[in-house]
């Protein structure tokens, strides 16, 4: 049976540290003595809702993409980390390696959307759709495929046919993408100040979610899981918690 360490060390070997942005903190999170693992939560968040999901129903460990602890703690106040070092449930996340290495979050995005001749650019993906579309054609596909409740873009072109993907918060990679010759850029979210200056650039600009377009990397992290150890039973955990009305 698989033990946390020897599962650890194996998502560290398809995932591997050095690919971490340095202002980055992921990896073990939280984790006593090593010891046997057969039921793993997979989820984008450690929330409360997560952590108590797992202690309900004898997870012995939470696999997660945004880092449960990501700033140095002073002291030990978290009732998420109390309650999982308590409940003697393990942590792990990956963060931004999960973001650049081949097969992770953008390119499970492409995949899913249909993105062919995929490049990467850093993190970011560039690839072309087999036609054009048209934004009304485009804009189904994303809330099809990612289950989006709404869409933010700016319009520069009539149709879409070369993207530039990257999951989560992409206001840094706006100007990459435009060099990318993308005539579109699909991202989670950016600020409003980069919104307004793309309005006025060469390029359209999606924004749909930042929950919604990392999500289908949980999928992903669940495979890998199942590729070292197929006797560990993985599950999903949705932990978005804002609504829209």
């Amino acid at each position: 049976m698989t033990t946390l360490r020897s599962l650890y060390e194996y998502l560290s070997y398809r995932l591997p540290e050095e690919l971490r942005e340095e202002w980055d903190n992921d990896g073990v999170m939280v984790m006593g003595e090593d010891r046997r693992v057969s039921r793993v939560l997979v989820t984008l968040d450690i929330t409360k809702e997560a952590v108590d999901y797992a202690a309900a129903n004898n997870f012995g460990l939470i696999v997660s993409h945004h880092p449960l602890i990501f700033h140095p703690l002073r002291g030990v106040t978290d009732p998420r980390i109390i309650a999982l070092i308590r409940g003697g449930t393990a942590a792990f996340s990956f963060h931004t390696r999960l973001d650049v290495v081949e097969g992770g979050v953008n390119d499970t995005l492409c995949e899913l959307l249909g993105i062919k001749e995929v490049t990467a650019r850093g993190m970011l993906r560039v690839g072309e759709f087999p036609q054009e579309l048209t934004h009304d054609e485009f804009a189904r596909l994303l809330k099809s495929r990612l289950g989006c409740e709404k869409l933010t873009y700016v319009e520069r072109t009539p149709r879409v046919r070369r993207v530039a993907v990257l999951g989560g918060d992409g206001k840094d990679e706006y100007a990459e993408a435009v060099a990318s010759g993308a005539d579109t850029y699909l991202t989670g979210n950016m600020s409003y100040n980069t919104m307004t200056d793309a309005a006025a650039g060469p390029i359209n600009v999606y924004e749909a979610g930042h929950f919604e377009t990392e999500f289908p990397v949980c999928r992903t992290l669940c495979d890998m899981i199942g590729e070292f150890d197929p006797s560990v039973y993985c599950e999903i955990f949705r932990s978005n918690q804002i609504k829209t009305l």
